[in-house]
C-alpha cells in the first residue's frame, strides 16, 4: 500500500510507503490529513518540485458496488469499494408526490412566471448522481495522487430494434449516464480509455486472477479486481502487489422540508431536514468523550442538544450531545475505512 502525498502549496506528488511516512511525522516535516473521501494522506511543511510517474485509474461501475484502482507502472497504490448512490430515485418520487399533494391545498404557493427547466437539456436526477458521484471520487483521487490516465469499463445499454434502428441507444440512462461521465473525466485533463466488459474477462484471465461472485464482499476479489486489471493493462503492471482495501460510502443528507411527511403524537408535524444541526454541518467528523469518533446528526431546537451516529454503520448514539463536548475533526462527503485484512 502507497499513501499520497501533497506539499505545503497542495500539488500532488508520487505517493510513499507507511514507513517513509512515519519517518516524516517524526521528523516533523510533515502532518496526517484527509481527503473528503476519508482518505489518509500526507501534507509536507515544504514545497517541493513534483517528480512524477503516470498513475492510472480504473473505475468498475455497478448498480450498488463500484470498483476504483489507482495502479503504477509497477506498485498498486490505492483499491476503493464505493457504494453507489441509490437513494436519489426514491427521493424524487417522494417529492413528486408531496407536491401534486399539495396543488390542493389553498395554502400553496403561486406558480412560478417561468419554468426554468422547459426546453433545456437536463439529465435526471438518479442518473445525474449516479455517475456524477464517480467523477467526484476521482476528483478527490486527483486532489492528492498526480492521476494520468482513467480506464473505464464501457457498460452496454439494453437496447432493441425500432424503426430507426435502435430505440434507446440516445436516451437510455446508461448510456446518457455514462457519456457525461466521460465528458466529466476528459475536462480534468485525464485520458479516457474504455474497455469492453469481455475485455475485462480476458484481462483477469491473463493476469491470473478470480472474481467472486458474492457481489455485496468487502475484499479485493468482488469490485477491485475488475478496477485494477483495468488499470493495469494501461500502466503496465504485471501483479496486484497490495490487496488491502478501503470501503467508501457517501453522506446522505437530507433536503430541508416545511414538515415531516406523517403528523406526530397530537397532529403536530415538525419541520425535518437540513444540513446544519446547531452550527455544525451535519455529517461533520467530531469525537465525543463517551462515544468516541463519530459523526453529527440531526437537533432539537428547544433543547440545544444534537444526535450523534457512530461512523462506519451511522447507526444513532444518542439525541443529547452538547456541541460543547464535541471536538470537531473535519468535514467529510464519504465515510471510509480499511477493510482489516484476513
Amino acid at each position: 500500500m502507497r499513501i499520497p502525498v501533497v506539499d505545503s502549496r497542495g500539488v500532488a506528488l508520487m505517493p510513499c510507503t507507511p514507513a517513509k511516512a512515519r519517518q516524516l511525522f517524526k521528523s516533523g516535516n510533515a502532518r496526517p490529513k484527509r481527503n473528503r473521501l476519508g482518505i489518509f494522506f500526507v501534507q509536507l511543511c515544504y514545497e517541493q518540485e513534483p517528480d512524477n510517474q503516470p498513475l492510472v485509474v480504473g473505475i468498475d461501475p455497478g448498480a450498488t458496488f463500484e470498483g476504483f484502482s489507482v495502479v503504477g507502472t509497477r506498485d498498486t497504490v490505492l483499491n476503493l469499494m464505493v457504494e453507489a448512490p441509490t437513494h436519489v430515485k426514491d427521493a424524487m418520487g417522494t417529492r413528486r408526490t408531496m407536491r401534486r399533494a399539495r396543488r390542493q391545498r389553498k395554502w400553496r404557493r403561486p406558480k412560478r412566471f417561468s419554468n426554468r427547466l422547459n426546453r433545456k437539456k437536463r439529465i435526471p436526477p438518479s442518473t445525474r448522481s449516479r455517475w456524477e458521484a464517480k467523477a467526484r471520487i476521482v476528483a478527490h483521487l486527483k486532489s492528492t495522487l498526480p492521476l494520468t490516465d482513467v480506464v473505464v469499463e464501457d457498460v452496454q445499454a439494453a437496447t432493441r430494434n425500432g424503426k430507426g434502428g435502435k430505440w434507446n441507444l440516445s436516451f437510455s440512462p446508461v448510456q446518457v449516464g455514462k457519456e457525461h461521465l466521460y465528458r466529466l473525466l476528459t475536462g480534468m485533463g485525464l485520458q479516457v480509455y474504455l474497455k469492453q466488459g469481455w475485455e475485462t474477462k480476458h484481462l483477469r484471465e491473463q493476469y491470473g486472477l478470480k472474481k467472486t461472485k458474492q457481489k455485496d464482499k468487502q475484499s479485493f476479489d468482488s469490485h477491485a479486481v475488475d478496477s485494477w486489471v483495468l488499470a493495469a493493462s494501461v500502466s503496465g503492471a504485471t501483479t496486484p502487489t497490495c490487496q488491502r482495501l478501503w470501503y467508501v460510502l457517501g453522506a446522505v443528507l437530507h433536503r430541508r422540508q416545511l414538515h415531516r411527511l406523517q403528523a406526530s403524537k397530537g397532529g403536530e408535524r415538525k419541520p425535518y431536514g437540513g444540513t446544519r444541526s446547531l452550527g455544525l454541518k451535519r455529517g461533520t467528523l467530531v469525537h465525543h468523550a463517551t462515544y468516541g469518533l463519530c459523526t453529527v446528526g440531526g437537533f432539537d431546537r428547544k433543547k440545544q442538544t444534537m444526535s450523534l451516529h457512530a461512523y462506519r454503520t451511522n447507526k444513532r448514539l444518542t439525541q443529547r450531545a452538547k456541541p460543547a463536548a464535541c471536538n470537531v475533526k473535519t468535514w467529510v462527503a464519504w465515510r471510509s475505512w480499511l477493510v482489516p485484512s484476513k
